[in-house]
């Protein structure tokens, strides 16, 4: 085989002993690289005047190196997609000890998934003459995005510049990410006939189970100890111990920055905390003996801590800024999943609440009319027929029990959530099996005293006028004794002041609350009233709020309290002023009805 020479420059500048056929004359240093494939090529000559021209060279030399040996891959692809040539990070990827030359470039990487966008990048680069992009997908489960650029160069049109990352971490993140928002869709994913069929505490145990199998198969924690923080008392409940040892899962702690372990810190503060070391950790309270490192995130709905997450591991510096980030975006949704219990929970009390209050309301006026009937009959028998009377007292004592019945078959079906906000609270306990007589014509008014107080637990009974009223209060015995008597101050036969007198003439005390509109006190009745008697506070004011019924009502139930406790009775009502046709039956006798 002759042997050739390249030339850089003017040929003349060669030795004479340099026959012309062997000189392959070009113009750059560029030129040679593609020269350099003959193997006939022996040497390079480089005339004088390009000599300046030799740092072009050099940087070709020195980019190679940099292109073997950076972080990435990088490949020379010809048109079929054969490689030209592959660093040294490309190869290593491929996993194979041959050089890839000549090797179609997917055939090097063991013919990878493409997962697009562009499902032909190469092909698309060097049809457009523009840059493309694509995403594989290798058997041993690694993912690279390739980046295909055609060369510049009008000689080398037809071949791609293809440059390899290895995203495969990337990739890893955002589907452990995906799969960790799919759970937590599906925590508390009940379908209708399940929330049916499900008591709440079914519905629990089942966002425990969930919420075990995904921190420990999704994220892989196996100490895990979630709590619930009692807004009311601070207090840290356990909800679900896995790993934990059992004196730790009893331990009592509060959302306390100090005392409380991590547990408290993050229940106080609402902040994350990693310990890396729990023997150089202060706040750290171990769950298990041979902890050596946890992560606790609080559980966060709308800014509210709701409780936290505490997860442990045996080794040190287990977790870092990723599981973080993980167990926060868990932890949201778990909130979200309690959340949404509740609200089925407080959704299931309504409604069952809803169905008592319609079948209570239904009879709660019509067991009052038996009430107002038995005691009217009950009175023209006194003294007749004992039989009678016994007959009577058993059907007022029966009405009775049957609204008691159904108020009390509500309150066992929506335990907490049948009683409005602070009902449960200290200063409405006491209103709790008190009995309120109503006194009003108006039977809205008689509805809805029904409805405001026996949510509360009160016993409510009702009449129309003062007559039926004064009968219900004659007719009570020790057990059925109103505690607090509320009246209209104009009712159809006389007024609430008028009947406050004939009450004091058969009862020791009158607990009685007068109503009126506002600016309508006929005769002055409520000016009268408190003269003789009545409360200070003892007034309502139509149309009145359940705040302000309540209000009025503990008033006079605590004054009540404050008589027995002291043993002084105020004194009877004594009207020196009251009209004849009401001295008639100043004895507590009712007058007769004209009709």
């Amino acid at each position: 085989m002759p042997r050739k020479l390249i030339c850089i420059g003017d040929p003349d500048t060669l030795p004479a002993d340099i026959v012309e056929g062997e000189v392959v004359v070009v113009d750059t240093s560029v030129a040679v690289v593609d020269q350099l494939d003959d193997p006939s090529i022996e040497g390079v000559w480089i005339a004088r005047d390009q000599l300046p021209k030799i740092s072009e060279l050099r940087g070709i030399s020195q980019s190679g190196i940099m292109l073997r040996d950076m972080p990435e891959g990088v490949a020379l692809l010809d048109s079929d997609l054969r490689v030209l040539w592959a660093n040294r990070r490309l190869v290593e990827w491929s996993g194979r000890s041959e050089p890839s030359v000549g090797l179609n470039f997917y055939e090097m990487l063991s013919n990878p998934e493409i997962m697009g966008p562009d499902f032909c990048p190469f092909h698309t680069a060097l049809a457009t003459g523009d840059e493309s992009n694509s995403t594989l997908h290798t058997e041993d489960s690694r993912y690279f995005q390739v980046h295909a650029a055609p060369m510049v160069h009008p000689v080398h049109s037809r071949q791609l510049v293809v440059t390899v990352s290895d995203i495969t971490e990337e990739i890893l993140q955002q589907n452990k990410l995906a799969a960790i928002h799919q759970a937590g869709r599906e925590l508390a994913d009940l379908r209708p006939t399940e929330i049916f069929m499900m008591e709440v505490d079914e519905r629990i145990d089942l966002l425990k189970e969930n919420i075990r199998h995904y921190l420990s198969n999704l994220l892989n924690f196996n100490i895990i100890e979630i709590r619930l923080l009692e807004q009311a008392t601070g207090n840290l409940m356990p909800l679900l111990s896995v790993g934990i040892d059992q004196d730790a899962a009893d331990r009592q702690l509060i959302a306390h920055p100090q005392g409380n372990g991590i547990t408290g810190y993050v229940a106080a503060s609402g902040v994350s905390y990693i310990c890396h070391d729990v023997v150089n950790d202060p706040l750290f309270i171990p769950g298990v003996a041979d902890s050596r490192s946890s992560l606790t995130v609080p559980l966060m709905l709308h800014d509210q801590v709701l409780g936290t997450i505490n997860i442990e591991s045996p080794e040190i510096n287990a977790f870092g800024d990723s599981d973080l980030q993980f167990l926060e975006i868990f932890a949201r949704d778990i909130a979200f999943a309690l959340n949404t219990l509740e609200l089925l929970v407080a959704q299931k009390a309504n409604t069952a609440q809803q169905s008592c209050d319609a079948i209570h309301g239904a009879v709660a006026l019509p067991v009052d009319e038996i009430l107002n009937d038995a005691v009217n009959v009950m009175e023209q028998y006194i003294g007749h027929s004992s039989e009678v009377v016994d007959r009577l007292k058993r059907i007022l004592r029966n009405a009775r029990d049957i609204k008691q019945t159904i108020q009390q078959i509500g309150q066992r079906m929506t335990p907490l959530e049948a009683i409005p906000v602070g009902g449960e609270s200290a200063h409405h306990v006491s209103l709790r099996g008190k009995r309120i007589l109503v006194v009003d014509a108006d039977e809205q008014v008689r509805e809805d005293a029904h409805q405001l107080l026996e949510r509360y637990g009160c016993i409510v009974e009702t009449a129309h006028k003062g007559d039926e009223a004064v009968l219900m209060v004659r007719g009570s015995d020790d057990s059925t004794i109103y505690d607090v008597i509320i009246s209209d101050i104009k009712l159809p036969d006389y007024s609430g002041y008028q009947l406050m007198l004939r009450l004091g003439k058969i009862m020791d005390y009158v607990p009685m609350v007068l109503m009126t509109g506002f600016g309508y006190d006929p005769g002055h009745s409520i000016v009268k009233a408190r003269q003789n008697g009545l409360h200070a506070k003892g007034v309502l004011f139509k149309p009145f709020r359940l705040d302000q019924l309540i209000d009025v009502v503990k008033t006079i139930l605590d004054f009540n309290e404050e008589i027995k406790a002291s043993g002084v009775v105020p004194p009877k009502p004594v009207d020196m002023e009251e009209p004849a046709e009401s001295k008639q039956h100043s004895d507590g006798n009712p007058p007769s009805d004209p009709s």
